[in-house]
């Protein structure tokens, strides 16, 4: 599977922004979609994850209430809304996916990055 994550931008704070994360093949259904962040000089961390069907949504206490989960297996892309964007939100943030439903880094397959900057 091919990542490519898109949709990153400068932004203020309490804005919003839709990531997209488009897949290659066949067998996007198959795989758990997960996003994944990392600000300078931090090490990379799991913002939110999905499930195959969509019925099992996890996301990190940092994020959980402004950012938003979801996938389109018809369409072969999985997205991420953030809404009521913060400052410390900035990072590059990535797509990634996995045979198994996870929070952690064991994620197979990943996307090449979007950045993401929330100005204050």
């Amino acid at each position: 599977v091919q990542l490519q994550a898109s949709g990153g931008g400068l932004v203020q704070a309490g804005g919003s922004l839709r990531l997209s994360c488009a897949a290659s093949g066949r067998t996007f259904s198959s795989y758990i979609m997960g996003w994944f962040r990392q600000a300078p000089g931090k090490e990379r961390e799991f913002v939110a994850a999905v499930s195959r069907n969509r019925d099992v949504k996890y996301y990190a206490d940092s994020v959980k209430g402004r950012f938003t989960i979801s996938r389109d297996n018809a369409k072969n892309t999985a997205y991420l809304q953030l809404n009521s964007l913060k400052p410390e939100d900035t990072a590059i943030y990535y797509c990634a996916a996995a045979r198994r439903l996870t929070t952690g880094l064991e994620y197979d397959y990943w996307g090449q990055g979007t950045l993401v900057t929330v100005s204050s």
